[in-house]
């Protein structure tokens, strides 16, 4: 069982919110590796592990 079968998944709008990131600045960011890459969720779906974004922005803060 994986850590992350049970896990909150969010969709692109509520990854904005937390992130406060564009959706353009959230996909360049993926494309060059600084953020978590989305799970398919289906033929036109995808959405993040909740855990990862907040590490991302944890990260972010300590960064800073």
């Amino acid at each position: 069982m994986s850590s992350h079968s049970l896990e909150t998944i969010f969709r692109l709008k509520r990854v904005r919110e937390i992130t406060g990131l564009s959706r353009s600045t959230l996909y360049l960011y993926i494309s060059q590796g600084k953020f978590p890459k989305p799970r398919k969720l289906g033929a036109r779906a995808v959405g993040w592990f909740a855990s990862e974004v907040f590490a991302w922005v944890a990260a972010r803060e300590l960064a800073a």
